[in-house]
């Protein structure tokens, strides 16, 4: 395996355990205090922890931390928060209005698209040895987030509830992914991971306010749980922009990234003693498979 492929495939799987265990402990959040207020309150967690790491990170390498002095750097970074932001909020409300079953699989299909526009608009370099390897990850990906109703053609159907919000949303993030990538380029890849996710915090709490939507959580609230949703994105933030910062295999780190649901799976099968479908089993050994043959090469 390559330096550059290595470097890849591991920013991806990091990626891919740190949403996964966001959408874990998220699983509890949401279900006391809701969906908006855990996700912005994760996100301030969040907030803290770059930031906290950022510093140790200045402190240590001895250098000054920083900040972008071009205008169109800043607004880049404003744009991408708050594009992120809003993948989130239209991705929340779609899973509240529709059935997972149905939703989760399109949802799903946003890294695939990703690899897509990558390899296909901006002449990824790719092999068909890569390109098999992520076709296998992605198949299973959409299989992991399925059930045997969701496989109904009918299930698909455009105006079930929710479909517009979701498909939206994965839209977006397929762009979110790959011109975030090509924004950060070999740029300062944690400052800037730092001040968009400032701007996403900021972007979803800002649209909470306007909704008027109830922020407020007792003192005995899922406290621990925010904080390590929070810290779990941070880490997935921060493999992403690396692993786009120092390699050009957008396609092999956004496929791996959009696998968080399996480690989501096996937790919840682990901790909460949720049964686990014999599709969820088949598409957890598709996505297996094609991680042993993309590391294969």
């Amino acid at each position: 395996m390559s330096n550059e492929l290595f470097i890849a495939v591991t920013a991806g799987l990091i990626a891919m355990f740190g949403w996964g265990f966001a959408d874990f402990f998220a699983k509890k959040t949401i279900d006391k205090i809701g969906s908006v207020p855990s996700l912005v309150w994760a996100h301030v967690f969040g907030t803290l922890a770059l930031l906290i790491f950022v510093l140790y990170q200045t402190v240590a390498s001895g250098q000054h931390l920083f900040f972008p002095t071009e205008v169109n750097i800043w607004n880049g970074l404003i744009f991408f928060g708050a594009l992120q932001a809003i993948v989130y909020l239209l991705a929340y409300e779609g899973f509240g209005k529709g059935q997972l079953a149905v939703l989760n699989p399109v949802f799903a299909s946003y890294s695939g698209l990703a690899a897509i526009i990558s390899i296909i608009v901006f002449k990824e370099e790719s092999s068909p040895h890569l390109f098999l390897a992520i076709a296998i990850i992605f198949i299973g990906v959409l299989l992991l987030n399925a059930d045997t109703k969701a496989l109904k053609l009918k299930s698909f159907r455009i105006g079930t509830p929710g479909f517009n919000h979701i498909a939206l949303a994965a839209l977006l993030a397929a762009f979110w992914q790959v011109y975030w990538d090509k924004f950060i380029g070999s740029q300062d890849w944690i400052s800037y991971t730092l001040l968009m996710y400032i701007f996403m915090t900021f972007t979803a709490f800002l649209v909470a306010k306007v909704q008027r939507i109830n922020l407020h959580i007792p003192r005995n609230g899922p406290w621990i749980l925010l904080a390590l949703i929070g810290l779990s994105e941070v880490i997935a933030y921060l493999a992403l922009s690396l692993g786009f910062s120092m390699t050009s295999l957008t396609s092999i780190v956004v496929i791996l990234a959009g696998a968080f649901s399996l480690p989501t799976i096996i937790l919840a099968r682990t901790f909460l003693k949720e049964k686990v479908t014999a599709l969820q089993t088949i598409a957890t050994f598709i996505i297996i498979l094609g991680i042993i043959f993309l590391s294969a090469r």
